[in-house]
């Protein structure tokens, strides 16, 4: 093997290796998607389909986000009462990113048709 093949053979390999790495460690929030979002953080309360028939969302009358009332909202109200809370609801603005509410907000708006 010549010395150029040879240094080209561990340039292709330190590249792969590099490749390799940035894929095995995408960011997890990446790859969260609504749905995961929403039963790690919501579901507690708004009930695992987002009826709000949990312990604590009977109690704290938690209304259902299929509802007339909830999906007529707007994205930005939505987004809103998520990043600064409403009502009993506690705000999630320091613990989601922009990127993580607009992905709850889509699945809102996909429970609406489920």
């Amino acid at each position: 093997m010549t010395k150029t093949t040879y240094g080209l053979g561990r340039l292709m390999l330190g590249i792969s290796t590099i490749a390799f790495a940035l894929l095995a460690n995408t960011p997890a929030r990446a790859q969260e998607t609504g749905e995961s979002l929403f039963k790690g953080k919501c579901a507690m309360c708004h009930g695992p389909d987002g009826a709000g028939k949990t312990m604590m969302g009977e109690k704290l009358k938690i209304p259902d986000l299929h509802s007339a009332d909830v999906q007529k909202l707007t994205d930005g109200e939505l987004k809103t009462a998520i990043a600064k809370g409403k009502d009993k609801m506690p705000a999630y603005e320091a613990k989601l990113s922009k990127e993580q509410i607009d992905k709850l907000v889509a699945y809102i708006r996909d429970l609406a048709k489920k």
